[in-house]
């Protein structure tokens, strides 16, 4: 599936064969719609402590993402990403969230903010990782 740049979704994310990626809150179907690189273990909700080369999350609203950065940075390698996915304001998903909400809650808990992308008509994300300093060397 390529988003509107016509960069391929998995790409954008950063999905590389052999990685190993989970979602959170995920829209029926998204899943599906990707079209993976090969050998790409895909679990449907993260299990595994510093596990995921990429972890995507959507957030409908603040209520949603309130702790939600918290409760996941764990589940990412130390040069993982993590994805938070809002509603885009032209969306038709009603919703009280906008880009400085999710930036805020990554910076509140130590990432970095490295990337933006449409995940689809629909949903933007924004990718935290690490701070370079933060991880082990």
């Amino acid at each position: 599936m390529a988003g509107y740049s016509g960069t391929p979704l998995p790409k954008k994310l950063g999905i590389k064969e052999g990685g190993r990626i989970s979602t959170v809150g995920a829209p029926d179907g998204f899943l599906d719609s990707l079209e993976l690189p090969p050998s790409v273990a895909v679990d449907e909700s993260p299990a595994d402590e510093r596990a995921y080369d990429v972890l995507v999350a959507f957030a409908p609203d603040l209520a949603a993402l309130e702790g939600l950065v918290g409760r996941l940075s764990g589940y990412i390698t130390w040069s993982g990403g993590l994805w938070i996915a809002w509603p885009k304001r032209a969306s038709s998903l009603a919703s009280d969230i906008v880009e400085s909400d999710v930036r805020a809650a990554g910076l509140a808990e130590g990432l970095v903010d490295n990337k933006i992308c449409a995940v689809d008509s629909d949903w933007s994300g924004l990718r935290f990782v690490h701070r370079r300093e933060n991880r082990p060397r």
